[in-house]
């Protein structure tokens, strides 16, 4: 079977990356070519530091086109980027090198050369600098696609948020029946597209036991007709539920994706059943993209105790 690469954007230089990178490389779970765009340099010096013995093939990308030689290596292409100390502190030093590995990763997948696209994590205060309030909006901007969906994907269950990295105060704002029923087409059509099957969708709602003190009640006056209109038009949707209680055990397993209205409502609860079992996946995108769901995490740079669980999922999910 030929399987196509898997494009690897290595993300913020300082940060627990690619000491999980190289943890996952070396279990090989997984078939495809992997074409990692990130420095050389670095990436040397952290093999050396974390006494790695895994070896890579250098691509020259400088005529645009990609040449693998050898599958049982994986495939570097490299961006320059140098900084004193192996490991320093996030800063908006490694913004020019971020955004130059990006549009390399961004130009490949548009090539066609390949549809899977992996990133590791970049610092939202630096890189993003509230220009994009996370990296699901920035490959929305750089692909000029319109409804894209932050999905929390474990194959028991999967979560994804109406807002993703918004202050709570703003969210209530954020929620309107036609970003519910976007969400729910999004996801439907992903999860058709990708497991063929009709996905069934559980959606929170906002306000503790979808009640309000408030006059208006956004769970009664917003969410209900949003989940009213989308059943009327043939897809699996149910509630809005109290999101006290839909993560129990008898209630979850109902449902393969949980819609919730802020980050943390579902989130939350997702890594508290799966921990690092898990991976966050962009729907609406021209190209499938994945990321391990982790930060940059700079309290463990350079520990060797960083698990690599999350990216090896990724890896396998991309695996065809």
């Amino acid at each position: 079977m030929n399987f196509k690469p898997i494009i690897i954007v290595a993300g913020e230089p300082n940060s627990i990356f690619l000491e999980i990178f190289l943890k996952a490389i070396k279990k090989k779970t997984f078939k495809s070519p992997i074409i990692l765009i990130a420095s050389k340099n670095h990436l040397e010096k952290q093999i050396k530091f974390f006494k790695s013995k895994i070896k890579f093939n250098e691509i020259d990308y400088s005529k645009k086109k990609i040449k693998i030689n050898n599958l049982k290596k994986f495939n570097l292409i490299d961006i320059s980027f140098t900084q004193k100390k192996l490991f320093e502190k996030v800063s908006d030093k490694s913004n020019k090198y971020i955004e130059n590995c990006f549009k390399v990763g961004l130009e490949i997948l548009s090539n066609k050369i390949s549809n899977k696209f992996i990133n590791g994590p970049i610092s939202k205060k630096y890189f993003l600098k509230k220009k994009f309030i996370g990296m699901t909006e920035y490959l929305s901007d750089k692909t000029h696609s319109n409804n894209v969906s932050m999905i929390i994907y474990n194959k028991s269950l999967s979560v994804s948020p109406l807002t993703t990295h918004l202050p709570v105060k703003y969210v209530s704002k954020k929620i309107t029946k036609t970003q519910i029923i976007k969400k729910v087409k999004t996801i439907s059509s992903f999860w058709f597209k990708h497991f063929k099957k009709k996905p069934k969708i559980a959606i929170t709602g906002l306000n503790p036991h979808c009640e309000s003190i408030d006059p208006f009640n956004e769970d009664e006056q917003i969410i209900l007709p949003s989940i009213k209109y989308l059943k009327k038009n043939n897809y699996n949707v149910s509630g809005p539920f109290s999101a006290d209680t839909i993560f129990l055990k008898n209630n979850r397993k109902r449902f393969d994706v949980i819609i919730g209205m802020y980050h943390d409502q579902v989130l939350t609860p997702a890594k508290t059943l799966f921990e690092y079992d898990a991976i966050n996946v962009t729907a609406g995108l021209p190209f499938l993209r994945v990321s391990p769901d982790h930060g940059p995490n700079e309290r463990m740079i350079g520990k060797n105790i960083s698990n690599p669980l999350s990216l090896i999922r990724s890896l396998q999910f991309l695996d065809f």
